[in-house]
């Protein structure tokens, strides 16, 4: 496959905002049937994180796979709306960066009150160098976007109170589905810490539980059977039907997900 025919492609999905196929991993970076929707359900809907977002101080967001920045314009968006919003730290992780000019190029719907949200990305993806990226975005908002691998990323300088677990799926993308990777996000989380991922794969919760997690199933979005909430404090998970997480740690070591 030439440098060309790996580049991501701009799609559209059912709601009307886009996506990326990225050629390589043979799969989008969202939901056909929704980007936006799906993204709004499972990252600040399911996990409270609008609420939180009305209620709290401060928050720290951690982002698994920063991608075509729709999490990250969704949050601000949510921001823009409220009257007396919150500061927010957002932490992401992106190994492969969008090209700006097609980053330019993103509709995220009509709905969003912010005017051009491409522009920002690409003046964000211009502007990113390898290594760690700290951007404030508004007087309330500040993006730290690491460019590089996981593995070679800083951990956060302040505890996580959300994460959104947003890599390709533990098919094509298996590194980032790890009890190790886990283990890791736990070492950032505050005690109150929710971890929110569209992915519902009993391997992927198999590794959560081995690193101490404590998980959930909730409904899943558009389509979607079922999504994953876990945290630290199982209270947290009080509404939602728990997983059993022993059960899932004995098929891990037994080798079932091999």
């Amino acid at each position: 496959m030439s440098e060309e025919d790996q580049k991501p492609r701009i799609s559209k999905t059912k709601d009307g905002s886009t996506t990326l196929y990225s050629p390589v991993f043979d799969q989008h970076y969202h939901n056909p049937n929704g980007a936006v929707a799906e993204s709004k359900i499972v990252f600040f809907e399911t996990p409270g994180l609008v609420d939180a977002l009305q209620q709290r101080n401060h928050i720290a967001i951690f982002e698994m796979g920063f991608g075509t920045g729709l999490n990250f314009i969704l949050l601000k968006n949510y921001l823009d709306d409220l009257e007396n919003p919150p500061t927010v730290d957002f932490y992401s992780v992106e190994a492969f960066p969008v090209d700006p000019e097609t980053a330019v190029k993103f509709n995220f719907g009509e709905e969003l009150n912010q005017q051009n949200p491409g522009e920002l990305l690409k003046s964000i993806f211009s502007d990113a160098e390898p290594g760690t990226n700290s951007i404030q975005i508004s007087k309330y908002l500040t993006l730290n976007l690491f460019i590089g691998p996981f593995d070679d990323s800083p951990n956060p300088d302040q505890p996580i109170g959300y994460f959104f677990h947003d890599p390709f799926s533990p098919d094509v993308n298996a590194e980032l589905w790890t009890p190790q990777v886990f283990q890791r996000l736990r070492s950032y989380a505050e005690k109150s810490a929710l971890l929110a991922t569209y992915c519902a794969a009993s391997s992927a919760r198999a590794a959560m539980a081995v690193a101490g997690w404590k998980i959930s199933r909730a409904p899943g979005a558009l389509g979607k059977r079922e999504m994953t909430l876990a945290s630290l404090n199982e209270k947290n998970l009080d509404g939602f039907k728990r997983v059993n997480e022993l059960r899932l740690v004995q098929r891990y070591e037994r080798g079932d997900f091999d």
